[in-house]
């Protein structure tokens, strides 16, 4: 039995554990806020199990960042479905506002109910703010797809609000990193005392987009070059030639073993295009980004500034 001084005759007691003053304390771990819009998912390209598993890890990752987030995947070519009463395999961005806004409404009016049965005043306009936050899948500006993607939005008559693309970002050099060190084409960690056999002296970074993917492509590539010590230029997949005059770009400055590096996530890819621009230019090839990581971090980065709530922030400050 304890005193009421102390513990008896020297049992063990487990005390609480003092937080730590200044900046070394560890940060309280941050939830969605209660009643906070959705996180929309704007998936591109076509539908298929292998862009829905990609896009469901992407929003793994997002939930597991920010407990309690309600995270959706909306594709810009899925299926509509005019009653939202049940969802098709691959629902339209469209079909996925509508729904979560229905779904806002049905919880606005069952508070309403409860606080009338409980005799309590409600509130008769419904919640505030915009019903979801939508975040293209993509790395790097595509004008088509985003005029598309707003165009969406605003046909849905849904209050949603459209996030910028997820690049420039440092944590997107690095996940290109890691998917040329993946396929052999680059040093796993430029501070090792090893070198690889095959990694390439020059990257060519794909892209998908005009012009304006191009320039935000750049950007990341500079970073890139920063990594790995290696000349880095970056061309339009979707311009014909582009990516073989890059090459032959950096061959003319002395680069011998080249790589393309796909700054590209995977579903806004046409099939082929990457295999057939590697062969044209004569270069190995990496795999697109994919759902690294970094991705999904990204995303709720970009949700989380729309809406003003801030949990801890993927490491590298973004690049404008």
């Amino acid at each position: 039995m304890s005193s009421p001084t102390g513990p008896a005759s020297g049992l063990p007691v487990r005390m609480p554990r003092p937080r730590q003053p200044g900046r070394h304390r560890r940060p309280e771990p941050v939830a969605a806020p209660e009643g906070a819009p959705a996180l929309v998912l704007a998936v591109p390209g076509a539908p298929s199990t292998t862009t829905r598993g990609l896009a469901e890890e992407v929003v793994s990752i997002a939930r597991s960042e920010l407990p309690g987030l309600d995270a959706r995947i909306g594709y810009v070519d899925g299926e509509e479905d005019a009653t939202v009463t049940s969802f098709p395999e691959f629902p339209s961005l469209r079909s996925v506002l509508v729904h979560a806004a229905a779904q806002r409404a049905a919880r606005a009016e069952r508070a309403r109910a409860a606080a009338a049965e409980a005799g309590e005043s409600a509130p008769a306009a419904p919640p505030e703010g915009p019903v979801a936050v939508v975040v293209p899948l993509l790395a790097g500006p595509d004008s088509t797809l985003m005029d598309r993607i707003r165009q969406t939005v605003a046909d849905s008559g849904v209050a949603a609000e459209l996030t910028d693309v997820l690049g420039p970002h440092p944590l997107l050099a690095e996940a290109l990193h890691v998917r040329l060190s993946e396929a052999g084409l680059a040093r796993a960690d430029r501070a090792r005392l090893f070198t690889v056999a095959t990694a390439a002296d020059g990257i060519v970074l794909a892209t998908v987009g005009g012009e304006e993917a191009v320039q935000a492509a750049g950007i990341t590539g500079m970073l890139l070059a920063a990594r790995l010590a290696v000349p880095v230029m970056a061309a339009a997949l979707d311009q014909e030639g582009a990516i073989a005059a890059t090459a032959e770009q950096l061959r003319g400055s002395g680069s011998a073993q080249l790589a393309l590096a796909p700054y590209l996530i995977g579903p806004e890819l046409d099939a082929g295009l990457l295999d057939a621009a590697a062969k044209d230019a004569g270069c190995s090839v990496a795999e697109p980004l994919g759902p690294y990581p970094a991705i999904g971090k990204l995303a709720l980065s970009k949700y989380t500034t729309a809406l003003g709530i801030a949990p801890q922030q993927p490491s590298g400050a973004p690049v404008h």
